[in-house]
């Protein structure tokens, strides 16, 4: 159990946006600047240049290619960032009581209620996962399915549609990935 004392010392996060970059550490930024109606698509960093993803291999959503999809998101400052912070201890305690199982149920309803929707539907988008408290949302944002403007660049699924029920699999089984490296001591 933490103890007031434990809580006090820990320190927040520092300021992380998605477009954040340090390039010289080779962390890059790939989402496009404001693209209006056009795709936000990522492309080559918007700080240096640098064209380090493959993006038509990642649109090929095959969980057998997890490894690649996980070295090209940690390329990306915010996405590297959510890799090697520290977990809160309420998401660890959270991620204990519901077992790996109950991560993957809760992880498809979230994908479900909060990101599914076209973003037209859903005021709250690029808002709608918070940063910290379950270790569903740290892994939404380390993969990229925490809003579907990210969605968009690093998955290519278009904003203004409905995901299908192949690519809420293959989100949800994105975010177990995440919480299996991150976690590997949960039990189901």
């Amino acid at each position: 159990m933490t103890t007031n004392a434990e809580w006090n010392e820990i320190k927040p996060l520092p300021k992380v946006t998605c477009t954040s970059s340090d390039c010289e550490r080779d962390l890059h930024t790939f989402l496009r600047v404001r693209p209006g109606p056009e795709s936000y698509r990522s492309g080559p960093c918007r700080v240096c240049g640098s064209n380090l993803v493959d993006w038509k291999r990642l649109d090929r959503h095959d969980l057998r290619d997890v490894e690649n999809t996980m070295h090209s998101l940690r390329q990306e400052y915010v996405r590297h960032h959510y890799w090697d912070i520290g977990i809160d201890q309420k998401a660890i305690n959270h991620a204990r009581r519901k077992g790996v199982s109950g991560l993957r149920e809760a992880a498809d309803h979230r994908l479900r209620k909060y990101v599914a929707p076209p973003r037209s539907v859903n005021s709250w988008d690029g808002r709608q996962t918070p940063k910290t408290g379950n270790v569903i949302f740290y892994a939404q944002h380390a993969t990229a399915t925490c809003c579907r403007r990210c969605l968009e660049a690093w998955h290519g699924i278009p904003r203004e549609r409905s995901l299908t029920d192949e690519e809420l699999g293959y989100m949800r089984e994105m975010v177990m990935y995440y919480i299996d490296q991150r976690l590997p001591f949960l039990t189901e």
